[in-house]
């Protein structure tokens, strides 16, 4: 009676092992689809506004209205590699040099 139930014992470990092995590949599948989804929805969209961003700074000519990423307006004066130089309000001396960063959004002038 002993060897029956060993016999009978065999494949059941057998089967768990296998279940074990399911188990771990439905894990690694599901952070898979996590790790997929999570850079469909976050990674993609901020690497856009990157390349957005990118393309705008590179099309910045003088005479541009900018927004600063302080909130300030300006019109852009001069440009250089990485810097230029803003003029800000009513008073023609108000001249900031910021970094080509400090720029959220470009206007262009109207053609009037």
């Amino acid at each position: 009676m002993g060897i029956l139930l060993a016999e009978a014992g065999a494949p059941a470990q057998t089967a768990g092992a296998g279940a074990g092995m399911a188990g771990i590949i439905g894990t690694v599948v599901i952070y898979g689809g996590l790790i997929a989804i999570m850079w469909f929805f976050l990674m993609r969209p901020q690497k856009k506004e990157q390349k957005r961003l990118a393309a705008m700074l590179s099309a910045l000519e003088l005479g541009d209205c900018v927004l600063t990423t302080s909130g300030f307006y300006g019109v852009v004066i001069d440009i250089t590699d990485d810097t230029i130089i803003v003029e800000f309000g009513n008073n023609k001396n108000c001249r900031i040099p910021m970094d080509k960063s400090a720029i959220s959004r470009v206007e262009k002038p109207s053609e009037s």
